[in-house]
Order: C-alpha cells, then structure tokens, then sequence
C-alpha cells in the first residue's frame, strides 16, 4: 500500500498546484527534443504482485505534426524482475495530454532469451518552464505476464 501512496500524493500535489496557472497558451509547439522519467508502482496482473519501476524515453517531434518517435527503457526493481527497450511512437492531440506506444524486446533477469513486449502509455502533463511534470497511467504486455501501473511523469524539453 506504501508503493501507491508517494505517486498518489505526487500527483495530487502537482494537479493542485499547476491547475492555479491561469496563463492556457492556445499556439503551443512542443519541444523538437523530449527525455522524460516516469516512477510508478507497477502491478503484474497474473503473479498478484505489487513492485516499483522506472521508465525512460527520448522523443523527437516530428515538425509540423503532433506525432513523436523515439526510444524507451523500463526497468523493475523488484520480483519479477526485467528489463525493456522499445521504440516509442508518439501523439499529442491536445496540448498537455500524450499517447505512447512502445514495441520492443524484455529481458527478464537470470534468462537470456528475450520476449515480445507492449508498452502503452497516457502522460498529462503540467509546463513549468522547460520541465513538465504529471500523472502518467501505463500498461504493459509481455507473454509471461502484463502490468498495470500509475505513478509520476517529469519530462525535459530541449
């Protein structure tokens, strides 16, 4: 129950916080360059388990469209343990709010084969100068098992 309490309360703080901006730019262009971090509990749906993970992407906003393509990396710390590499493609239909889809390869720790995985996930995010900050909600596929997480996205535009 502790894993759910610090990206709760993150992402509370944050929405209270950020929804006083009274400033809407209606001519937003997003950044030609993005890296962002997401840290969410994670729930594996099969295995009835509970863990903390950490995912890292870097797109590229293709001009003129509100599409993004990149690369991503996610990590879990604990049991069941792996580690994924995908490429990211990205859409952004309105200003704050963003679509990932991550096809790539897991691998899963002590195996050296690795698997098919799906990484899908919705950011909404808050614009503090350069750095955005906000709720991120993820699944994820891969054959052994899927998961479920929500926690906290910090992106950096460049």
């Amino acid at each position: 129950m502790r894993l759910l309490l610090l990206p709760l309360f993150l992402i509370l703080i944050t929405s209270t916080v950020f929804a006083q901006d009274s400033k809407e730019t209606t001519n937003h262009e997003h950044y030609k360059n993005e890296i962002g971090i997401a840290i969410s509990p994670v729930y594996f749906v099969k295995e009835n388990v509970l863990t903390y993970a950490m995912h890292i992407d870097y797109v590229y906003s293709i001009p003129n469209t509100k599409f993004g393509l990149g690369v991503s990396f996610e990590r879990i710390f604990q049991a069941p343990k792996h580690t994924t590499f995908g490429l990211v493609i990205a859409y952004r239909p309105i200003e704050k709010l963003s679509f990932t889809v991550s096809p790539g390869v897991a691998f899963e720790d002590g195996d050296s084969a690795s698997l098919f995985a799906m990484h899908v996930e919705t950011i909404y995010g808050f614009e503090l100068g350069k750095l955005h900050i906000g709720p991120a909600l993820a699944f994820a596929y891969d054959p052994n098992d899927y998961h479920i997480s929500l926690g906290v996205h910090i992106g950096y535009g460049f």
